[in-house]
């Protein structure tokens, strides 16, 4: 059937009423020009319109409707995120980017909070359609179109183009939605600085834990493995809330990541009660707050059961009624230990001192966190880590309670023995003026061993001939220089050194003679390469090394040539030689280091080059 003009004429019609239709819907929506961005993000709070999907049954092709779309809500106050506190709703965020620009934009969008369970993202495509990518926290890792411990979506902005995204998220934990739009590069560099912090606070754990799972082993006491059992267990749990978990531990099991949090808080709060019953005596001191920490463990012991079997095996209906419980079970845990602080405080127990100060702090941190997520205070660095900062400082104290608790054991073990060897008054005397001269031996040997730790270390570093660098420490120079030359884009030269004939000269000489010969030609090149930063070592045999940093080719070679007048000038006798005196031939090499390469490559041309200044007649230096 043909299309007559009227026809055409009434087409053309109902598309211009709807863009009219359109452009009204999304009149009220601000605009980004994301050709903006520099090393600072851009915080998508204000741009955003938001709809909220109580039945969570909306799609993208309803809330793109007219109707529904004139339900979104915009001019939202600028924020570090939004925040719903906790709720069963879906919300669709939409938000417009622009690029007035003639080249692509590559952008990253990143939602810096790792507990959304649901979250779909769409992206324009060039036919007017939508792809949508669908991750979240209870997903495996491997639907995250970028590797992160948040959620991040590369975001490509064609040019002169201003395309409408969408998001739809979904939680069943608080429902905080900090997005921010980064510049590629800017972001490479912040998601490393992230990392970097992450580590040291994970580092921290690990140290502590060895540390006292060490005195554990040594001294049998189960005090140090519950304390280690609860580093470990609460450690896990702020993996799993930072998306560290999700990540690098239990990628693809799905029922286990949406509750791996409240679970390892569990955990974490089970041993913790273990470890303070232990440290506090509380079975002496606090007998029915001791039943109480009893009933409490016994029900944590009941959760690895809970987690393994259906949720309907218990009558529990979703994860998030599960983790709820969990979360209220564990307030119940930290009330507790604070409450057995305060009362053997207000008794003048010691340790009860550390007790109620460090989990006073994770209290509060556990606390800012609860009220981030309900929407009661901002999303910033201090609400998103107050966790991990009281946990740190935490760990810290009951570090100290342990090593107080030592001491007092120690101080109570030495007042038993004083008591019981008073009738023996002279013998304690001796022993104790053996015991400090023993001590003074220990120092003294301790000392000393120090001294020879250092030369040790002097040692494994140094040529035992020449008295220079050796192959190990160039090697480790060679990589720090290389690495550091490719961040500040400067040139680094190295040079190899090789003695003329230097067979013939040891077959003719003699080993001893060939030694000193060694010790002469380095001596020769510690005098004359003395800049600050350059190394001179032995590489192997009768091969010596250069590495001079910020040092181009040309200045580089006229260092050397130095080397090689200065040799022929002391005029060491070398009846074998061309010269008549030992000589030396040098490659010099120099080059920016690419960090797509590693130094061997500079090696490599410094030693073509060398073979370049033996075929030459030797006793010489060649540049690469």
């Amino acid at each position: 059937m043909s299309t007559t003009p009227q026809n055409w004429r009434l087409i053309f019609l109902l598309l211009y009423l709807l863009q009219v239709q359109i452009a009204d819907v999304f009149a009220a929506d601000m605009v980004l020009d994301a050709d903006r961005l520099n090393q600072t993000p851009a915080s998508l709070t204000e741009y955003f319109s938001v709809l909220e999907d109580p039945g969570q049954t909306l799609s993208l092709t309803e809330v793109q409707r007219s109707d529904i779309a004139s339900r979104f809500t915009a001019n939202h106050a600028p924020a570090a995120s939004l925040n719903y506190g906790y709720t069963t709703s879906a919300y669709w965020l939409r938000f417009t980017l622009k690029n007035d620009t003639a080249r692509l934009l590559d952008r990253m969008l990143e939602i810096s909070y790792s507990d959304l369970s649901d979250v779909q993202f769409y992206q324009p495509l060039a036919d007017g359609t939508y792809k949508s990518v669908a991750t979240g926290f209870a997903q495996p890792f491997a639907t995250r179109p970028y590797a992160n411990r948040f959620f991040v979506f590369p975001v490509a902005l064609p040019e002169y183009s201003e395309q409408v995204y969408y998001l739809r998220i979904q939680s069943n934990n608080g429902m905080v939605v900090p997005i921010r739009l980064w510049e590629l590069q800017a972001f490479h560099t912040y998601e490393r600085k992230d990392y970097s912090v992450q580590a040291w606070y994970f580092g921290m754990v690990v140290a502590i834990a060895i540390f006292n799972l060490l005195i554990f082993f040594a001294l049998r006491d189960v005090v140090y493995l519950m304390y280690v059992s609860y580093v470990m267990s609460f450690s896990l749990g702020i993996a799993a809330q930072n998306g560290l978990g999700l990540e690098l531990l239990w990628a693809d099991t799905h029922r286990w990541s949406d509750i791996s949090t409240t679970a390892c808080f569990t955990f974490a709060g089970g041993f913790a009660v273990i470890f303070i019953r232990k440290m506090l005596n509380t079975r002496t001191n606090t007998p029915r707050f001791d039943l109480l920490l009893r009933t409490y463990v016994g029900i944590s012991l009941l959760v690895p059961i809970m987690y393994a079997a259906p949720p309907q095996t218990f009558g529990i209906l979703s994860n998030e009624i599960f983790n709820q419980s969990l979360t209220l079970f564990d307030g119940v845990g930290v009330i507790l230990d604070v409450g057995i602080g305060i009362y053997l405080s207000l008794k003048h127990q010691r340790s009860a001192f550390f007790f109620l100060v460090a989990f006073l702090l994770i209290a509060i941190g556990a606390s800012i966190s609860i009220l981030r997520d309900l929407g009661l205070l901002p999303f910033n660095t201090f609400t998103v880590n107050a966790m991990q900062f009281g946990s740190a400082i935490e760990m810290l104290l009951l570090a100290f309670a342990l090593a107080d608790r030592f001491n007092l054991l120690r101080l109570e073990k030495s007042k038993a023995q004083d008591d019981a060897l008073k009738a023996q008054l002279h013998l304690v005397e001796h022993l104790q003026s053996h015991e400090r001269v023993l001590e003074a031996r220990v120092a003294e040997r301790t000392d000393k061993l120090q001294i020879l730790n250092c030369k040790l270390e002097a040692l494994s570093t140094t040529d035992g001939l020449t008295g220079i660098a050796n192959r190990r420490r160039f090697d480790e120079i060679l990589d720090s220089e290389w690495s550091r030359a490719a961040r500040m884009g400067q040139a680094l030269a190295i040079a190899m050194l090789d003695v003329d004939w230097f067979k013939k000269y040891n077959d003719h000489y003699g080993h001893q003679a060939g030694d000193d010969c060694l010790r002469r030609v380095a001596a020769v090149l510690a005098g004359n390469i003395c800049r600050t930063g350059d190394l001179v070592a032995r590489y192997g045999g009768e091969e010596f090394v250069l590495i001079a940093p910020a040092t181009d080719g040309e200045s580089a070679l006229t260092m050397v040539r130095k080397v090689c007048e200065k040799l022929e000038a002391l005029g060491l006798p070398h009846e074998l030689s061309a010269f008549g005196c030992v000589t030396v031939s040098i490659g010099v090499a120099s080059m920016v280091p690419d960090k797509a390469l590693t130094s061997d490559v500079l090696v490599k041309y410094a030693d073509e080059a060398l073979y370049r200044a033996k075929e030459q007649g030797r006793n010489r230096a060649v540049l690469a």
